[in-house]
This record gives structure tokens, C-alpha cells and sequence, in this order.
């Protein structure tokens, strides 16, 4: 894809008869229920819904702060991290080493740092045969994790290597002007391009919106998805405590469906809606191969659970076919919630 068509405008949701406000906001005061923005505007609310999306937690990791990120990007924000991190890419000589740094639950998107390991090992592939993909993680498990192995061994051969916590995976300390990282029993790994993704937090704005806990995420009822620590304000995505439900787009645009669901019913009256949320995830490994996971999910007294039996993950060992068509399937549900989330025309 083009940078360019990544972007998303608002058009579809003016015709749809929103008013769109482009400032930030700055602060929410839940007793006078009002939210003040950039510009110094001060808006009154009756229900308050926030996505704050994700904050990095800087220091978590000894050596890694925002300056460091200018050297060894974390790109888990969309803008000029992901177009530095590219840049880095394309000018690491063949036969250099991407090193990637994969932090321990919860983070947004789960099977992200593996869809971009994918991604690398497939320019590699095409443009620099000889470097190498190390994963430093720290944890033991991921996502379709043995579907992504497999896909990369099929895909790339010995080009990207994962390396879990048991086989000291965990990165307790970054060098970046030296791209080097430190693990937990005393390795260095040097790197040609260090990408770094540390652990997070909700974003700021519900920190100031008082609805985070000693977690740093926000807790919210499943019902609802209204916070647990402040009536009238809502959350939703990637910000909430929302196990067994992932940190994912597609789990966002439900939870915001329902919390929709919910002020409506509580605005005029009628009882809560049955709360039952779901969650699909396509995982690229190259063109025209495709993975997926899927869940369903409901509230049980106060929290959410998974349903058995209602989700799955893609077979192992599935032919080219069938792969091919879970990568279709994948281009057509971006397509479908761009649409959906942004109006006709995204």
C-alpha cells in the first residue's frame, strides 16, 4: 500500500450528521461533566465516551525513553515513527539484522509484532535476501503462534527467529545509540535497525478523565462498557481492562456499538441491552497468505467472558487455497470497517 491510503477522512461521517471537532482534548472534569479542549472550548455532556487508544510506558524498559525513540523507533502509533522505521528499512545494508523488541501482555493489537516481522522478512525477501529478523519476547506464547511459525518457516525459511522468554527472550535494557539490547540473563544483541515496542498504558487523556487503575487501563463494566471508576464516562478499545477480549480494531468498533447500545437505552429509559461483543483478526503473512482468529464473548455478572466453543483460530497445515482465501477475506473486512467506522466513501 501507499502511505497515502492509510489516511481517512470525515466527510462520510458530516453526512452522516456528526459534527466533527478537529482539537484535542484536554481535560474532563466528571462532576461538572464538561470536556475542555485545545482551544480552550468547553463542551457539556450528558454521556462522555472515550477512546484514548494507547500511551508508552517510557522507562519500563532501562535505556528507552521518547528520545530514544528517535533512534530506535517503537512505530505502535501510526505517523512519523511507521515512516522512520521505513526509512531505516530501506537504507540497512543486505545482511543486516532487524531486531525487534516484544513486550508482555497486555499491548495493543496482540498479533501485531508478528504481522510486522512478516512484513520485513517479505521486503527482505524481495531486497535484501541475506539480512536476518530476530524477535526478543517476552513472553512464551502470542497470538496464532503456531501458525505464524509455520507461515514464516514455509515463507522466509530460516530468515526470522523467535526467541521466547524461557530462551531469554526479555529485553531489560536498550542501548540506542549503540542498537544494542540487553537481555534478562546478561546477552547483548546488536542491531543494524532496533524496533522497540515497549509496554503501554491507556492514553493519556483517561489518566486526566480519572477512570485508569493502578494498571494504567481503564476497568470498565461489561454491560456496558461504562468505567468502573466514573459514572456517565465510557470507554472503549484499546484504553480498557477488557480480557478475554483482545486489544484489536474490530473489538474496539463493538465494544463501541454496544456502549452506544447502552447510553441510548439509559437516555430514554429502557433496560440495558444483552451485551454480547465479538472479535475477528486477519494476520498477513505475505500476499495471498492469510491466518484469522475469532472469538465471542458476553457479560457475565459484571465481566466478560469467552464462549465456548464460538471462535477458532485457522487450521495448520491448510493448503495455499485456503490461505489465499483467508488473505481475501481479510482485504474485504478492512474494507468493510473503514466503511463502517468512517462512512461511505472511506
Amino acid at each position: 500500500r501507499r502511505w497515502e491510503s492509510l489516511g481517512h477522512g470525515f466527510d462520510g461521517l458530516r453526512v452522516a450528521g456528526i459534527e466533527v471537532i478537529h482539537a484535542r482534548a484536554e481535560a474532563v472534569d466528571a462532576a461538572r461533566r464538561t470536556l475542555t479542549l485545545s482551544t480552550g472550548h468547553t463542551l457539556a455532556w450528558d454521556r462522555l465516551v472515550l477512546s484514548p487508544g494507547v500511551d508508552m510506558r517510557w522507562d519500563a524498559i532501562a535505556g528507552y525513553d521518547e528520545a530514544a525513540a528517535e533512534r530506535a523507533p517503537h512505530a505502535w502509533k501510526a505517523g512519523p515513527q511507521t515512516q522512520l522505521l521505513r526509512r531505516q528499512l530501506e537504507a540497512m545494508p543486505d545482511g543486516g539484522t532487524f531486531v525487534m523488541v516484544i513486550p508482555d501482555n497486555p499491548f495493543r493489537c496482540p498479533p501485531g509484532p508478528y504481522e510486522r516481522a512478516a512484513m520485513v522478512a517479505h521486503y527482505f525477501k524481495q531486497h535484501k535476501p541475506r539480512a536476518k529478523v530476530l524477535l526478543l519476547d517476552a513472553k512464551d506464547n502470542f497470538s496464532k503462534k503456531a501458525l505464524f511459525l509455520q507461515g514464516w518457516k514455509a515463507l522466509y525459511g530460516d530468515m526470522v527467529e523467535w526467541v521466547g522468554l524461557a530462551d531469554d527472550g526479555r529485553v531489560t535494557r536498550v542501548d540506542a545509540a549503540a542498537l544494542e539490547v540487553h537481555t534478562a540473563f546478561g546477552q547483548v544483541h546488536k542491531a543494524d535497525v532496533l524496533n522497540v515496542i515497549p509496554p503501554q498504558k491507556a492514553g493519556w487523556i483517561a489518566e486526566r478523565a480519572g477512570v485508569v487503575d493502578a494498571s494504567g487501563w481503564v476497568p470498565v463494566k461489561a454491560e456496558s462498557f461504562e468505567t468502573a471508576r466514573v459514572a456517565g464516562i465510557h470507554a472503549l478499545g484499546d484504553a480498557t481492562i477488557a480480557a478475554p477480549m483482545p486489544k484489536s480494531a474490530f473489538a474496539a468498533n463493538v465494544q463501541a456499538k454496544m456502549a452506544a447500545a447502552a447510553i441510548a437505552a439509559e437516555l430514554s429509559g429502557r433496560p440495558l441491552p444483552a451485551a454480547s461483543y465479538a472479535n475477528t483478526c486477519y494476520s498477513l503473512l505475505a500476499p495471498g497468505y492469510g491466518i484469522s482468529v475469532a472469538g465471542v464473548y458476553r457479560a457475565e455478572q459484571g465481566r466478560l467472558v469467552e464462549v465456548a466453543g464460538a471462535g477458532g483460530v485457522s487450521p495448520l497445515d491448510a493448503s495455499p487455497a485456503f490461505r489465499a482465501a483467508e488473505a481475501a477475506y481479510g482485504d474485504a473486512w478492512y474494507a468493510a470497517i473503514s466503511a463502517d467506522t468512517w462512512g461511505a466513501g472511506a
